[in-house]
């Protein structure tokens, strides 16, 4: 799209770029709703969400990034409820969890149908998996726990989603988890 002063917008460097991004974002679920990920182009996809190219480069490499970067969002948004818990017994954190992916249940889902659930492995690898910087011992087992957890959430998607929150959570709470 090429911009002229009737759609400059005279916000802020950052509003705009919140508005690219949200647009792109916005632009891509859309899409992808419609057909798979191979089958968009940045061209239509520039072209749907309104922006110029030169605007989804200056923020992304490839499409998948405006995806990482929404999942990464959302998982900041469940990861305060995780901490405001923290303590609480796993029955409980899973069912913080799957409440999350609930509450985003479309949005999941299509990535579940388009085959881009391994977007969502690399956010939770990359939250809660080791750091080049960890020692042996803790490297071991936050990668543990990173492909745990994305091992049950995988699961459940695989399985349609048809437990509900309180469901998991009550199954790992009867088997004292």
């Amino acid at each position: 799209m090429r911009q002229s002063k009737q759609n400059v917008s005279p916000m802020s460097n950052e509003g705009r770029n919140a508005y690219v991004i949200e647009h792109l974002r916005n632009a891509l679920i859309e899409l992808l709703s419609e057909k798979p990920m191979n089958d968009i182009s940045i061209s239509e996809l520039v072209e749907t969400a309104q922006v110029g190219r030169a605007s989804f480069y200056r923020n992304y490499e490839q499409k998948e990034d405006i995806l990482k970067a929404y999942i990464d969002d959302l998982f900041h948004e469940w990861m305060n409820g995780w901490q405001r818990n923290d303590g609480a017994p796993l029955s409980e954190q899973l069912r913080i969890l799957i409440s999350h992916f609930e509450k985003h249940r479309d949005f999941y889902k299509l990535l579940n149908d388009r085959g881009l659930i391994y977007l969502l492995k690399d956010v939770i690898i990359g939250l809660f998996g080791p750091k080049p910087e960890y020692e042996k011992v803790q490297a071991y087992t936050t990668a543990y726990f990173a492909y745990v957890l994305y091992g049950w959430i995988d699961v459940w998607f695989q399985r349609g989603m048809r437990e509900s929150a309180d469901e998991i959570a009550e199954m790992f709470y009867a088997h004292g988890l």
